[in-house]
């Protein structure tokens, strides 16, 4: 059997789409390092490699959980935790 855990104490689970959704928990994945080097890029042409391949142009902008690129005149909205690596060009 399937147990949820709620106020530390296990409560039986009746399916997936069944569980008490009365506590909602929101997790943000921070990268903070990732976050200060992007940040120190802004308005620099970059090559962005993530998990689903690779894009260059000028970083815009830098949130804790995302960047923003300027491809010609594309914006791109990238998630932190999909960054492999930053490289200035």
């Amino acid at each position: 059997m399937n147990y949820m855990y709620r106020n530390n104490m296990p409560q039986q689970m009746m399916g997936h789409n069944q569980m008490d959704h009365s506590e909602v928990m929101h997790v943000m994945v921070m990268e903070p390092f990732v976050f200060k080097a992007a940040s120190s890029l802004i308005e620099k042409y970059v090559v962005i490699e993530t998990t689903r391949g690779s894009i260059s142009g000028v970083l815009t902008d830098a949130k804790p959980d995302h960047v923003v690129v300027k491809q010609r005149d594309s914006l791109f909205f990238i998630r932190l935790c999909e960054i492999i690596w930053i490289m200035p060009e």
